[in-house]
């Protein structure tokens, strides 16, 4: 049998077309004061969205997997009924949403995706579970937990403790910030116009920084990493990829084992560290600040070096530049380094 633990009234079952399969419920959650939300599903996406509480309602929507076809409105229904546990309830301002198979199908193309659209309070925390799809996460304040196995991760608008990860698809960040911890081991990540704690690691893609603001960490192995007017700290580094940073502002420390690094900084902050193992360094930094260099590779040039006190050699520079200051850590391996100074 189809489970519905509803503890309130106000439910609308008529199956619809939608864009995103058939409308299977839709309940109006207006009166309800929601602001916690737990959802699990096994075969489809789930997209969470904070809106005025007059608007608060869970639409569950119903596709077929595979390409044979499609299964009537009423079709749909009796699978539900009995191949399908589906619970909905709402409980101390808690709502909790879970879709999940009674048994193991044998044909994929025979099961269903089952997703959801939420729309919530702004203040409410979230814990989603995906194994089938993508989540969606907007304009919402709280802490955050997602998770899926088999799709991206598209997060808008979010203030708090935000934790997420997917094993199977890219990751989009815009617009949020405080504390961001984000991770995908099957994609590229886009983060831009964030702030605070930012944590962005990928096993499997590219990463590009756009407008961040904070103490920022991005790691991948197996892409490059691309930045724009970036403020704060940034600590990042790429297993098998270039750097490439512009108009930067803070501190910086970046490595790279597999490609170039090109480094334009604006605004020093307390340090420079960058370090390549295969490929070339450019850096420029501001003229007339003090530094401390203390640079290595196969071939060191320099541009608007002046004031200096130190040693320049064909493959190192160590000294000071107007007195001393900042530190400027450069260690290139077998490349080539250019330090500009404008």
């Amino acid at each position: 049998m189809l489970s519905f633990l509803f503890v309130f009234s106000g439910i609308i079952a008529q199956a619809q077309d939608s864009h995103n399969g058939i409308l299977y419920l839709n309940k109006v959650l207006s009166a309800d004061g929601i602001n916690q939300v737990e959802a699990k599903t096994s075969g489809g996406g789930i997209e969470v969205t904070g809106v005025n509480s007059s608007e608060a309602r869970i639409e569950v929507y119903v596709n077929k997997n595979g390409n044979h076809g499609s299964y009537t409105k009423e079709e749909i229904q009796k699978m539900i009924e009995s191949d399908y546990d589906l619970i909905i309830t709402v409980s101390g301002n808690k709502l909790t949403a879970i879709a999940k198979p009674k048994k193991s199908f044998r044909n994929w193309n025979n099961s269903l995706s089952i997703s959801y659209n939420i729309y919530v309070p702004v203040s409410c925390a979230t814990h989603l579970n995906t194994s089938g799809g993508g989540i969606s996460i907007a304009n919402l304040n709280g802490e955050q937990h997602f998770n899926t196995s088999g799709g991206g991760l598209d997060v808008k608008g979010l203030t708090g403790k935000i934790i997420g990860n997917t094993s199977g698809g890219g990751i989009t960040v815009t617009d949020s910030k405080d504390d961001i911890d984000l991770e995908t081991s099957g994609g590229g990540i886009e983060a831009s116009r964030c702030s605070g704690q930012i944590k962005l690691n990928t096993s499997g893609g590219s990463i590009e920084l756009n407008e961040l603001n904070g103490n920022i960490r991005a790691s991948t192995s197996g892409g490059n990493v691309d930045a724009e007017k970036i403020t704060g700290e940034l600590i990042t580094h790429t297993s098998g990829g270039n750097i490439s940073l512009t108009s930067m502002r803070g501190s910086l420390e970046a490595s790279t084992s597999g490609g170039n690094i090109d480094v334009q900084i604006l605004e020093t902050g307390k340090y420079v560290k960058l370090g390549n193992s295969g490929g070339s360094v450019h850096l420029q930094i501001p003229k007339g600040k003090g530094f401390d260099l203390d640079i290595h590779g196969d071939g060191v040039k320099t541009e608007g070096l002046s004031n200096f006190s130190g040693s320049v050699e064909k493959q190192s520079i160590n000294g000071t530049v107007n007195g001393g200051g900042i530190p400027i850590d450069i260690h290139a391996g077998s490349g080539g380094v250019t330090l500009a100074l404008k």
